[in-house]
């Protein structure tokens, strides 16, 4: 299958020409740019010497959809808005990694992302690719929203205990922290490395937007569910993502009976990876990686329970999951081409 990425010169669709790049059933085909047209892509990345020779290509959409089967959107969001409709032809399979087709209510996407949401007939039909809890969707889509990181390492990390009602879906709380390269490539102040080295540092307190994301998926599993309080942190690290969940039980259940629900609820989901109890999983280990590392805990004194999850933000937060996907969506093994191990140290 020939594959596109479009967005080629940001740190998600790097990662998508490298996993592409050793993928046994996708043939990385062509590379595209908003800014630039035949520049060769080691002019932005001379580390794809000798691996990558293609050239980055302006964005031609009748072009693309008459040349390959799947075509992975890695742009700003409000840019997959416009292109996505393009691409739906010519039985072209569109797997998208920005925010435009997440938030099912167009008011939300305004409101939260300050742009024009995509149109009602594209929202509908794109398929939200949380793959672990929604893979028979997945393997029919031709349209498939990629999660946010953030929402995939906390919606992961909550799901077996909102699914068995074993917590109050009310008044949730999720501490959030995240690697600089979540912040994309562009220049800020934010990301300097004198302002961020040696820095620790919260930032759209109650204003980040996968706050509604997050909640549109907890209200799909538990309808009573409340908003939700989120705090996301910039760590002085590349790559990795943390999120510290804390939630009321809805009635006793000792920390092994927690355990077992997690470690039995995904026993056969390959990139889900349960922690032993009392254990708990630091970002590094899973640096790399299209893992998710979780640990739980219940604390019987206040009858909360917290879970730690862990995803590198550019594997399973961004082009892990979306290779993941569009495995399922081709008939593929969803592991093709992400056994790797993680980075360590």
């Amino acid at each position: 299958m020939k594959a596109a990425v479009i967005g080629a010169t940001g740190y998600g669709g790097i990662e998508l020409i490298r996993l592409l790049s050793n993928h046994p059933n996708f043939t990385l085909h062509s590379v595209y740019s908003s800014s630039k047209d035949q520049v060769p892509a080691t002019d932005d990345y001379p580390h794809l010497k000798d691996i990558c020779p293609l050239p980055l290509m302006k964005i031609d959409p009748e072009k693309i959809t008459n040349e390959c089967d799947a075509v992975f959107l890695a742009v700003p969001s409000g840019a997959s808005a416009a292109l996505s409709p393009k691409l739906l032809e010519n039985n072209t399979k569109v797997i998208d990694l920005s925010g435009d087709l997440r938030l099912k209510d167009p008011e939300h996407y305004e409101k939260w992302y300050k742009k024009e949401p995509a149109g009602p007939s594209v929202l509908e039909q794109a398929v939200y690719g949380l793959t672990e809890w929604n893979r028979e969707a997945v393997k029919k889509a031709t349209l498939l929203s990629n999660p946010g990181c953030y929402p995939t390492a906390a919606l992961l990390g909550l799901a077996p205990a909102i699914q068995a009602e074993a917590i109050d879906s009310t008044g949730i709380i999720i501490d959030a922290k995240s690697g600089v390269s979540g912040a994309g490539r562009g220049l800020s102040l934010a990301v300097h490395f004198a302002e961020m080295n040696d820095n620790f540092k919260i930032y759209k307190v109650n204003q980040h937007q996968h706050i509604p994301e997050i909640e549109q998926q907890l209200r799909l599993w538990d309808n009573s569910s409340s908003p939700i309080t989120f705090s996301t942190h910039l760590l002085p690290i590349t790559r990795g993502i943390m999120t510290t969940t804390y939630a009321q039980m809805k009635q006793p259940m000792t920390a092994a009976e927690l355990h077992q629900l997690y470690e039995e609820t995904y026993q056969n989901d390959f990139f889900v990876r349960v922690r032993p109890l009392g254990e708990f999983p630091g970002v590094k280990e899973v640096a790399g990686s299209n893992f998710c590392d979780i640990g739980v805990a219940v604390d019987e004194r206040t009858n909360r329970v917290t879970i730690v999850s862990v995803i590198d933000n550019l594997m399973k937060g961004a082009a892990g999951q979306a290779i993941q996907n569009a495995n399922l969506m081709f008939g593929f093994e969803e592991t093709a081409g992400l056994r790797g191990f993680p980075i360590y140290p």
